[in-house]
């Protein structure tokens, strides 16, 4: 068997040059974050979040290809602090070279703050630029300073009609005739890869490789990737699509569907953290004044999966999704909160009104600042507490 054989098919062609780049026009385009970044040929530090099979360690390969860097691939998976530690001093002896270092960090969520933390002094020295790959969002699983010293890039799924390009062009470069692999069979893979452009090469190629001579017909593509698929990927396509279905059905309140989504959830491993967190922003957001209380259960709910934990902090996540499906909803807040941001965003320096500053010297007092304000719960008063151009504004209209 040669030895390319050896390699998986997604490896052997996978892109290297962002023109190469199939389903990411909004980044890679002329004139987008990557192209620049790209062109630079100046790497910076980058956190990639996208579900599997998106591009995120290609896109990382070519940008420090591009920059001339030392490229250095760890998983948080298998490797600690002291991999990162070793790394630090490779990159400093190529510092010495004036040759940059890129560390490419796959499902850097998974390591825990301490190790985050660890990159940080390096990061904002220039000693390396760290590109992170994640499935989960950066706001939640990785610490705030490495956020700020980066650039967080948004991967979405790969569409069926740019799947269907990246199937095509694999069968072009593996010469495949339209016997072989036909129209019908391409779209099929399109179609179940669910936006995995790596799952999608690998069940084409675990195709061929059962068929022998023979075409690749619809049945055959149906039976491999009965073997190949999970029925749900907590990372992929069915991941949010149940999560979308569990959330518009409380919004519905329609509480056997949510309770029939969450334990779809809950059996195809899903953080339930996760959904705890989805519960929370639900409360205010679709709930808000009409049940204020509702909030509280939520947060009370996270806390008590994070204590508790799984199987039992189960009778916690449906207790909380039945109470928020039957509760009664209002999007008042939600609205007057986009109203207020919108006008904020509109009108970001009114100044404010003298009577509501804070007035900690004689001088300010004098002017007028804190003037007939007082302190007493709900007092009644025939001035304006907003900037005078906003005077007569009712958000909650």
């Amino acid at each position: 068997m040669e030895k390319d054989n050896l390699v998986p098919l997604a490896d052997r062609l996978r892109p290297t040059k962002l023109s190469q780049v199939v389903g990411q026009e909004k980044l890679t385009g002329k004139d987008k974050l990557l192209y620049q970044v790209v062109n630079s040929k100046r790497p910076i530090s980058l956190i990639f979040w996208g579900p599997p099979g998106s591009g995120k360690t290609t896109l990382a390969r070519i940008v420090a290809s591009e920059a001339n860097a030392d490229f250095v691939e760890l998983s948080a998976v298998t490797s600690g602090k002291k991999d990162v530690l070793n790394v630090i001093e490779r990159a400093k002896d190529n510092l010495r070279l004036k040759r940059p270092t890129i560390l490419f960090v796959d499902e850097i969520h998974r390591f825990n703050k301490a190790q985050q933390d660890a990159f940080l002094p390096y990061v904002e020295n220039g000693t390396i630029s760290l590109i992170g790959a994640t499935t989960e969002n950066p706001s939640f699983e990785i610490i705030s300073p490495l956020i700020s010293r980066s650039r967080v890039v948004v991967l979405d799924p790969i569409t069926k009609d740019d799947m269907i390009k990246i199937i095509s062009s694999a069968a072009k470069q593996l010469k495949l005739s339209t016997i072989k692999l036909p129209k019908s069979a391409i779209e099929q893979i399109a179609e179940l890869s669910g936006g995995d452009a790596r799952s999608a090469l690998n069940l084409l190629e675990l195709s061929l490789s059962l068929v022998g001579n023979n075409p690749i017909t619809e049945n055959v593509i149906k039976n491999t990737a009965q073997s190949q698929f999970p029925l749900h990927d907590k990372a992929g396509e069915s991941h949010y699509n149940l999560i979308s279905a569990f959330i518009k059905s409380l919004r519905g309140s329609d509480a056997n569907a949510a309770f029939y989504y969450l334990a779809r959830l809950i059996q195809a491993g899903d953080d339930p953290k996760f959904v705890a967190r989805r519960m929370i922003i639900f409360a205010s957001e679709d709930i808000g004044l009409a049940a204020p209380a509702a909030l509280n259960l939520a947060v009370s709910t996270f806390l008590a999966v994070e204590r508790v934990g799984l199987p039992e902090a189960q009778y916690n996540l449906f207790h909380c999704a039945a109470v928020l499906a039957k509760a009664t909803k209002s999007r008042e807040v939600a609205n007057a909160m986009s109203n207020a941001l919108a006008s904020a965003e509109k009108s970001p320096n009114l100044p404010v009104p003298l009577w509501l500053r804070n007035a900690p010297t004689k001088l300010m007092r004098d002017l007028g600042y804190n003037k007939d304000y007082k302190w007493e719960a709900g007092f009644k008063t025939d001035k304006s507490f907003m900037p005078e151009e906003l005077s007569n504004t009712n958000y909650f209209e």
